[in-house]
């Protein structure tokens, strides 16, 4: 979903100058897109070597130097592998740490195993909102995919039906509720209240988690019935071996939860950068040191409460990479594709084109992140693009109607995640999906999550 930290600083406030005209901009980044899918559909092309031609021919229609897109795309790879890359692949760690030693088996046999399939998938949207609170996307999905795997096989039901929920979760968070960052960086650029925000995010992302999570998730769950992939299946265990117990694995989970979160709280009650408090928070709620800590404490309190020896410790983390190789890159290739459109300049076209509607400011506000999004693939350079634009039309507004303004942003800012988004791929490959069928899950999840987002906000906006 390229909501990394360092894309914000990354992106900044200013706008692109586009390469080329509006039009061509949307022809080049039509027809790379358009050439994504058919090569990975129907040329059974893998989705890496697709990403950087369709990178390329992005960049040739445009009417670039190859030279500067071969740049471009690098950038984006490099970034989004230093970024995500680590962040999975730590992810990755805990997750198999997790299902080998049995914490897994543990948290499903203890909060869901005794709920019955219709209520799951409210608990895995629940889940996944704690989670995605403080987390970015990456991580939070890494984090739950054993769990999510094990409730699919234990109920029986599609994998989609009980992830999709989850999905809903996380992304809701990310794009409406403060502490998260990206809420964070429209408040600041358009100076809102975070009180204010903080409550009215969350009026808007429950019943929005509810309409995208189980609701479309069960709908979503009768077009495409897909089996858990194997991915983080438990390595040479047996049923006979102890298991950390309830506390210890769930402390254990949401460690990097609460490291993060403290560190969010921090930035906003103490922000003074030079407080002693602070500078520590800062340090250990970063998103890598805050994996890094949980899986070097997972060892203990996971590895070695199952009674695991250091060969068994060694074999789970060497066990947890060789999966994710493939999505690490092509995780990395779609962010190289998202900077070749973002170096072009197509958000700023179309941020213009929209500026000039005649329409409310909270549907202006949303289709401008909307059409950030599709054209980048980043809901950060689309929250970021947005609400820098919306700052000389919330002048006069009351607090409640300025933070509607940021709810309506962050809402568009998820909208329709597709192939130019790394997030697209991450959540293809660790479901075990088709382009196709991500699409007609994810992406439409996406979707319904935005526009529910959206109504929810102009309904709150009729009585504040």
């Amino acid at each position: 979903m390229s909501v990394l930290p360092f894309a914000v600083s990354a992106a900044g406030t200013d706008l692109v100058e586009p390469v080329a005209a509006g039009w061509q901009l949307v022809v080049g980044a039509l027809v790379g897109i358009a050439l994504i899918v058919v090569l990975i559909v129907f040329g059974k092309v893998h989705p890496f070597l697709a990403l950087i031609l369709g990178g390329l021919v992005v960049g040739i229609v445009d009417g670039q130097n190859v030279a500067d897109v071969i740049t471009s795309f690098s950038n984006g790879f490099g970034s989004t592998a230093a970024g995500v890359g680590i962040l999975i692949a730590l992810g990755a760690m805990f997750a198999k740490l997790l299902a080998d030693s049995g914490g897994a088996d543990q948290i499903v046999d203890t909060i869901v195993g005794h709920a019955s399939p219709r209520v799951l998938p409210w608990a895995m949207a629940l889940v996944g909102a704690i989670i995605g609170l403080p987390m970015f996307f990456e991580i939070g999905l890494v984090l739950l995919m054993p769990v999510i795997y094990l409730v699919s096989r234990r109920s029986q039901l599609s994998v989609v039906t009980v992830g999709i929920p989850a999905l809903a979760g996380l992304s809701a968070m990310h794009g409406l509720v403060p502490p998260h960052p990206g809420p964070l960086v429209a408040i600041d650029s358009l100076h809102a209240d975070l009180g204010v925000t903080l409550a009215l995010g969350v009026l808007v992302a429950v019943p929005t988690v509810i309409v995208a999570g189980p609701l479309f998730g069960r709908l979503a769950g009768t077009w495409v019935d897909v089996v858990a992939p194997a991915t983080f299946d438990p390595t040479d265990r047996t049923d006979d071996e102890r298991r950390p117990g309830f506390g210890i694995t769930l402390a254990s989970v949401l460690l990097p939860v609460v490291l993060m979160l403290a560190k969010a709280l921090a930035d906003i009650v103490i922000d003074d950068p030079e407080q002693g408090l602070q500078k520590v928070l800062d340090v250990l709620g970063t998103p890598l040191v805050a994996l890094l800590i949980a899986v070097l404490v997972a060892l203990f309190t996971l590895g070695r409460n199952a009674g695991f020896d250091r060969a068994r410790l060694s074999k789970t983390l060497e066990t947890s990479l060789p999966p994710i190789a493939g999505i690490l890159l092509i995780v990395a290739a779609g962010g190289g594709f998202k900077q070749v459109l973002v170096d072009s300049g197509i958000g700023t076209v179309l941020a213009d084109w929209a500026k000039d509607a005649d329409i409310s400011i909270l549907l202006l506000a949303w289709i401008l992140a909307v059409l950030i999004r599709l054209a980048t693939g980043s809901a950060t350079v689309a929250t970021i693009t947005a609400s820098s634009l919306m700052v000389g039309l919330v002048a006069g507004q009351s607090t409640a109607e300025t933070s509607l303004v940021v709810l309506a942003v962050g809402a568009g800012s998820v909208f329709f995640s597709h192939v130019n988004d790394a997030g697209f791929w991450l959540v293809k490959e660790f479901f075990g999906m088709s382009v196709g069928q991500t699409i007609k899950t994810w992406s439409l999840m996406e979707t319904v999550l935005s526009v529910s987002g959206l109504v929810f906000v102009l309904l709150l906006g009729l009585v504040v």
